[in-house]
């Protein structure tokens, strides 16, 4: 078999307070920090020669991988089997359809699911888990099977 596939899966990074938001969750942005956050992860998978950008449709999943969509020159896809408060099982066909050095970002509700069923169908998990705000997966595939995960810590 041939060389493995690479993805990264992010948690979005660093919004405003829930609480303090009175507006639709779904269009809360982006904090300071989180800002700060999407830049250093967009510089490090630009380096990595990300491809495509595939984002749930919440603003600030969207905003995390704006700054990296601008280095690479992609337009960040819209893809609803990301949303939170949806199931993950979807997620599992997702990461086998997208292409080498996609960048996947998503919510707290979904990745860690995602992760653990990855576990249960043969994943190796090389890094101690990291679910915080801003990490990212990067997540070695075979065919539609992914095999190996590590998570890099969030930046800032």
């Amino acid at each position: 078999m041939g060389q493995a596939d690479t993805i990264y899966f992010v948690r979005h990074a660093k919004a405003g307070e829930r609480r303090l938001w009175t507006g639709d969750d779904m269009e809360r942005p982006l904090s300071k920090r989180g800002w700060r956050q999407s830049e250093a992860i967009g510089a490090r998978l630009a380096k990595k020669g990300a491809t495509a950008l595939y984002s749930s449709e919440y603003v600030r999943c969207i905003q995390t991988l704006e700054p990296l969509g601008r280095l690479i020159g992609a337009q960040v896809i819209v893809e609803p089997r990301l949303l939170e408060n949806e199931p993950f099982e979807p997620v599992l066909d997702l990461l086998g359809e997208v292409e080498n050095r996609a960048v996947l970002c998503s919510h707290g509700d979904i990745i860690p699911p995602t992760i653990q069923a990855l576990q249960r169908r043969g994943m190796v998990v090389e890094t101690p888990a990291d679910w915080g705000k801003s990490t990212v997966w990067v997540l070695r595939r075979k065919g539609k099977r992914i095999t190996k995960g590590k998570v890099w810590p969030a930046p800032c």
